[in-house]
């Protein structure tokens, strides 16, 4: 069940006395919050399903208010709390867009085809993300999520083909 969920925001913090939470998003698209009718909070290890009945926006933050919590009380123990979307209600994805769920433990390999290791994790950067590919030996390879490194994606194969810029390797 966990890859068909993906991870929208964080709630950070109560909101004034009503119930509502401030989130801080992990999405690209905040304007997406807008639309959330139904996401779930992730919970001591449980998907708790909840219904949104409002949505804001301060500075950063995501301030949403949920169905049946309408006190500070209620809302105080999800503080911290990651929370989560299924694919369903996801936000459409454009060309050559990806789910960081969908490429994590993806295999990555040359234009060759030479095994180079697994992606391991995915730091956003702001301009481009970078890609962390980890190899048998524990080594790391920051490759930049960019059209010239990043030659081709197979959800199905599970496999990244990228083309290894000068300098990438020369330490190896």
């Amino acid at each position: 069940m966990a890859e068909d969920l993906l991870q929208v925001g964080v709630i950070t913090s109560t909101h004034g006395i009503r119930g509502e939470v401030k989130v801080f998003p992990t999405t690209d698209d905040n304007n997406r919050f807008k639309k959330l009718k139904e996401c779930f909070i992730e919970f001591k290890k449980e998907m708790i399903p909840v219904k949104v009945k409002g949505c804001k926006f301060f500075k950063n933050m995501v301030i949403l208010h949920f169905e049946g919590i309408d006190n500070i009380n209620d809302v105080e123990k999800y503080k911290q709390c990651k929370l989560f979307v299924d694919r369903e209600h996801a936000v459409p994805l454009e060309k050559d867009e990806y789910f960081m769920t969908d490429l994590i433990d993806m295999q990555v390999v040359t234009e060759d085809d030479e095994i180079i290791g697994t992606l391991k994790e995915i730091i956003p950067t702001g301009a481009n993300d970078v890609y962390v590919v980890v190899d048998e030996n524990g080594k790391e390879l920051l490759l930049p999520a960019i059209k010239d490194c990043i030659l081709s994606v197979d959800l199905k194969l599970r496999r990244m083909r990228v083309h290894l810029m000068k300098g990438l390797l020369e330490d190896k």
